[in-house]
This record gives structure tokens, C-alpha cells and sequence, in this order.
């Protein structure tokens, strides 16, 4: 009863904590929540596919004139789909991170097959 807020008894009611852009808890859940340790879990997770993703670009490509490995994104599509059909968004989470470099804002399946993408 202390978290519901449609209790009308003022003594159990727990006061709602709004948080504004800026504070260190903004857009964050409570510190010890499931909510949190799921989204720690996913962060993990997620983190886990971009090591993937580079162990494969660095497995698949080769290395360029300036040192680096590259692939194009139809070559790494082919190998990495069958490890994971989200190679896209985590493409775009290792681009995030200053991982890999990529021309353009998203990568299309058949249309996007000759962009290079630069493991950094």
C-alpha cells in the first residue's frame, strides 16, 4: 500500500519523487529495483554483441592502408546473421561507442551491400 498511488490513506501514501533533466536519477529507475537489474542485465548483454560484432569484422575483413581491418556490410551481414538478425542495431551501438565507422545514417540489406565498415 505505501506504493500505491490511488491510496487515500495520507500515512501509507509514499510521496511521489519527480526528478528533472539534469539530476543524476532523471530517466533512471529506483537503485535496487528488478527494473534496474534488468536494464544492467541488457546493457551487458549488449555490450557482449559488439565484442562479437568486432571479433568478426576483425576475423572477416582486411586490413586496409591505413592499418585497419574493413568488410563490407553485405559481407558481414552474411556471416553475422546467422550469429545474431540484429546485426544493424548493434552496428549502430558500436558506431555509438567510436568502435566501427560507417557512411550514412542506416544500413539497408541489398541497398547498403558495398559500404565499407571500418573496425576502429
Amino acid at each position: 500500500q505505501r506504493k500505491n498511488p490511488f491510496s487515500n490513506d495520507d500515512r501509507l501514501a509514499a510521496k511521489l519523487v519527480h526528478t528533472h533533466r539534469g539530476d543524476s536519477t532523471y530517466g533512471r529507475p529506483p537503485e535496487g529495483s528488478q527494473t534496474e537489474q534488468r536494464a544492467k542485465a541488457a546493457h551487458s548483454h549488449v555490450g557482449k554483441e559488439v565484442e562479437e560484432l568486432c571479433l568478426i569484422i576483425r576475423s572477416t575483413g582486411e586490413v586496409g592502408e591505413d592499418g585497419h581491418v574493413s568488410v563490407t556490410f553485405g559481407q558481414l551481414f552474411e556471416t553475422y546473421v546467422t550469429i545474431s538478425n540484429k546485426v544493424v542495431g548493434i552496428l549502430l551501438r558500436a558506431r555509438k561507442h567510436g568502435l566501427v565507422h560507417f557512411e550514412g545514417e542506416m544500413l539497408w540489406q541489398g541497398k547498403d551491400d558495398d559500404v565499407i565498415i571500418t573496425l576502429l
